[in-house]
């Protein structure tokens, strides 16, 4: 009778955790690469405030003159309201500059660092990459 129990058990707490919604999430240096560090300048066309990565897309203009997409990992919104952002921080058609580092995969993807606004602020991603939160401000305590 206890061993009916037991799997029983088991099969219940199996059921529930496969029901449970599962948010994956990655580590920086699973899918990014720090030796390939990318600086773009591009037009926005898309902006998503969205947890638990918010992302940027940009169009820029490669070597060769021809236009190429680019898509951005950026930090959780609440991490970026830390760092400055807001909502419609980055409207569609902005010129802006933006660094980070290229996806492994040698697509056209990036963990964002900063973005450079027109007017010269730069706003930090709040991501995981590094350099991706704002220096403190000299003379702050921490």
């Amino acid at each position: 009778m206890m061993r009916i129990k037991s799997y029983c058990f088991l099969a219940c707490a199996g059921l529930l955790l496969a029901a449970m919604p599962v948010a994956a999430h990655h580590a920086f240096a699973a899918e990014f690469d720090t030796s390939k560090p990318v600086k773009l300048h591009g037009t926005v066309t898309k902006f998503e405030w969205t947890n638990p990565h918010s992302w940027i897309y940009i169009d820029s203009k490669g070597a060769d003159g021809k236009v190429v997409s680019w898509q951005f990992e950026l930090g959780a919104p609440g991490a970026m309201l830390r760092q400055g952002w807001k909502k419609d921080s980055i409207p569609v058609g902005l010129e802006v500059d933006i660094s980070g580092f290229r996806a492994k995969s040698g697509d056209n993807v990036g963990n964002g660092r900063s973005i450079t606004l027109p007017d010269g602020r730069e706003l930090f991603s709040a991501g995981s990459g590094p350099g991706s939160v704002a220096p403190p401000a000299s003379g702050s305590k921490q």
